[in-house]
């Protein structure tokens, strides 16, 4: 009753979503066995890369779990996983300096950062009404505000997705060249920093088409019903 046309890229979208998590994990293990010419940690790197930002006053902290690592801008904190956190290893730096990025956004304003922070509250409400609003109003088709509503809702987060891509992007770039600048890692080893930088913003890529995907399939449905 609910198939679309547009499934079909849906489910091409998830299956690169899952292909990407799957990703992401085993280039992360891989070169988690590489160990870094500099002998750092992620720790170590993610500390320098602060200091030499003049960002002394923001802790480092370790927490259970693999992949858990973010900055926390509220309590303006660098979380590592343990794994990140301890060892030493080119996965390892490379993770731990791309979160030390959005620390360095958050210091210099970068604008897509910014306007992330003050998406949130209003994405916060929106993601959890959308799907409501989107099944009540495929269910209900005499009540096509619902839909609508639905639609207006769903579209904050999408853009909320959108705008996160270019602070990805951003945070990993900052952090290869301050990896490369301050000497944490040599020329042989950028291309191992890339590779995880990479597979990890292919995650980011791959839930945003999704979304897009779907948007757009709402908003075919709207529309078809309006020309019928």
């Amino acid at each position: 009753m609910f198939f679309h046309k547009m499934d079909i890229l849906i489910f091409i979208a998830f299956g690169l979503s899952i292909w990407a998590s799957f990703r992401v994990r085993s280039t992360f293990n891989r070169w988690s066995q590489e160990r870094t010419m500099s002998g750092m940690t992620g720790y170590d790197a993610a500390r320098r890369m602060l200091d030499a930002n003049g960002l002394y006053d923001v802790p480092i902290e370790a927490v259970p779990g693999t992949l858990s690592d973010h900055y926390d801008p509220i309590n303006r904190v660098v979380r590592l996983s343990e794994p990140v956190y301890y060892e030493n290893s080119i996965s390892a730096i490379s993770v731990a300096c791309h979160e030390v990025g959005h620390a360095i956004q958050h210091k210099v304003h970068y604008p897509m950062l910014v306007a992330r922070h003050k998406m949130f509250p209003v994405v916060n409400i929106a993601s959890g009404v959308a799907p409501l609003l989107i099944i009540a109003g495929l269910l209900f088709q005499q009540v096509p505000f619902l839909l609508l509503f639905g639609i207006i809702f769903f579209s904050a987060a999408v853009l909320f997705q959108l705008v996160t891509l270019p602070v990805e992007f951003n945070a990993s770039n900052r952090a290869r060249e301050l990896m490369v600048a301050e000497g944490f890692i040599s020329n042989e080893e950028e291309n191992g920093v890339a590779k995880v930088l990479n597979a990890a913003a292919l995650t980011y890529v791959a839930a945003a088409l999704i979304s897009v995907l779907e948007l757009l399939k709402y908003i075919m449905i709207f529309t078809g019903r309006n020309d019928d």
